[in-house]
């Protein structure tokens, strides 16, 4: 691998660090900006998301034909870590989950028709969109094979939809879903994706489900279904190729995850950093004292070890493969490493840290679910022992031209 950014990525790279320290920071910065579940306030992000558009950097994760710059994973990576240098970042350039998750999975398995009336309304911010996919106990979590929500064919062709969801991120503000039901009871093919908007009818929000952490637009919410129509045209790749549906969609998902949390977890070193600096006691900075540069040495490390990881992973993605034991490394890595920051830089800041003078605290009850979202931290091992067992020291390979 070379680590090099091209000059167009390092180009984006350094236009999107400008415009989150001239732009979103100041906006952070002001409470008043913010809504009753600390997220940026909707005119505050609209006013926001037309400077970023009108800057040229407005959905760099999608191809150039679909509205973005198809800068790849590796130049995702590079940028979504400036974007989040802000805990509004992402949203701002159109970036955020689950919407740009969604638009990726639309942008590689949408037919024409389905780009034109589910991805293109996303893209242009005028529609937010949620993965309907977790159900309750018994149905499936991070075992999509579990998965209950069933969707029975009807004489005409169309689908008929009952089931339940929860824990749908961004779910009460969303007009476009993708929902994952089972059509049939076979291990590999039984389950199927099907696109369906708020407005149709057949389908409730029962409850937005209160959470710890700050919530994205729409919070996380729990879904009834009973008898939600969807036409065979809005079946996204297929009947039976949800399994597919979901594999495409969560892997990079996952890493881009990765790549914002990296930008995170460097703020709450900055944050400490900059206290560390002016304050005294007992007559020493704290910047001076050892324990405080081995919290903060260790950090660093941490943090650089994500970032090979992600870039690792990001690589991997833009060769054509999969990645999959790459993006579980990753995962778990950074989720821990983005805790152990907002854990640190509330540590070096003591009360000011825990209060809400600094976005320190907002960080740390985010971070917790980092370690859940996308596959828990175990699940992402079992992953890993799975490719130990099966590939043996070839699991230490070294990628080659060949490969």
């Amino acid at each position: 691998m070379d680590f090099t950014l091209s000059p167009r990525i390092e180009e984006y790279r350094a236009r999107v660090a400008d415009f989150v320290a001239r732009e979103v920071l100041p906006v952070e910065a002001d409470r008043a900006t913010w809504d009753e579940h600390e997220n940026i306030r909707l005119d505050a992000l609209d006013a926001l998301r037309a400077k970023a558009r009108a800057a040229g950097l407005w959905c760099l994760q999608l191809k150039e034909e679909t509205g973005g710059q198809g800068l790849g994973k590796v130049g995702m990576a590079a940028c979504y870590t400036e974007m989040n240098r802000s805990i509004f970042g992402p949203v701002v350039f159109n970036s955020a989950a689950p919407d740009d998750g969604n638009m990726m999975v639309l942008e590689a398995l949408g037919t024409p028709e389905q780009k034109s009336r589910w991805l293109a309304p996303i893209v242009s911010g005028a529609v937010r969109s949620a993965f309907a996919m977790t159900e309750p106990h018994p149905g499936g979590g991070s075992d999509p094979s579990m998965i209950r929500t069933r969707a029975e064919r009807q004489p005409d062709g169309s689908y008929r939809i009952s089931g339940r969801k929860w824990y749908i991120t961004g779910a009460a503000e969303a007009a476009h879903f993708i929902l994952i039901a089972r059509t049939s009871d076979d291990p590999r093919h039984g389950l199927t994706a099907f696109l369906f908007h708020r407005d149709q009818p057949g389908w409730e929000i029962v409850r937005r489900i209160p959470i710890m952490g700050p919530e994205e637009h729409g919070g996380h919410c729990e879904i009834a279904f009973d008898g939600l129509a969807v036409a065979p045209g809005d079946v996204l790749a297929g009947e039976g190729k949800g399994l597919k549906v979901t594999q495409v969609r969560l892997g990079p998902a996952r890493l881009t995850h990765c790549m914002r949390w990296l930008g995170l977890a460097g703020r709450c070193v900055e944050i400490a950093q900059d206290y560390a600096a002016v304050r005294e006691g007992f007559g020493v900075r704290l910047a001076d004292r050892e324990s405080v540069q081995l919290m903060l040495g260790g950090l660093a490390m941490d943090i650089e070890i994500g970032r090979l990881l992600v870039m690792r992973a990001a690589w991997e993605l833009d060769q054509g493969r999969f990645a999959r034991k790459e993006v579980s490394m990753a995962k778990i890595h950074v989720a821990n490493t983005l805790h152990r920051a907002a854990d640190i830089g509330i540590q070096i800041n003591g009360a000011r840290g825990y209060s809400k003078d600094t976005v320190l605290e907002w960080i740390y009850r985010y971070a917790r679910q980092a370690r859940l979202v996308d596959g828990a931290d175990e699940v992402h091992r079992m992953v890993l022992n799975r490719h130990l067992e099966s590939e043996g020291r070839g699991f230490f390979a070294w990628p080659t031209a060949e490969a």
